[in-house]
């Protein structure tokens, strides 16, 4: 049961995160012509989720804490559903090139990004 609450409480907290940043960028910074909000955080999403299960590893954290920060933080920060609305977007707004280029830099960029952030292991 606690670790649900561990889930719960990173999961809220990675939420409400990435309601700002999109809020952030869209609102204030960069008006919409490219799902940069999204892109953003699923690869800075991608970037911790590495980084913290190297961390977890190197300095042998407790279940409960990596739960927090990779299922609940991470999980509640990134967004696939949200990813998976915005492609449709552009192919339904006709921007197919745009389309193919997020989906794939997208991919791309979130893999390199986990990668990334758990090489702070050295593995």
């Amino acid at each position: 049961m606690k670790e649900l609450i561990y889930v719960f409480l990173g999961g809220g907290t990675g939420s409400v995160l990435r309601y700002y940043v999109q809020e952030l960028l869209h609102e204030r910074i960069i008006p919409y012509s490219f799902p940069w909000a999204t892109f953003t955080v699923n690869i800075f999403g991608s970037f911790l989720i590495g980084l913290f299960y190297a961390l977890s590893a190197r300095f042998n954290l407790s279940p409960e804490v990596r739960l927090l920060l990779t299922a609940g933080f991470c999980g509640g920060f990134t967004t696939f559903s949200t990813f998976s609305n915005d492609g449709l977007t552009l192919l339904k707004n006709g921007f197919y090139g745009t389309f193919i280029f997020y989906t794939l830099i997208s991919i791309t960029l979130g893999i390199l990004a986990a990668l990334a952030g758990g090489m702070v292991n050295g593995k």
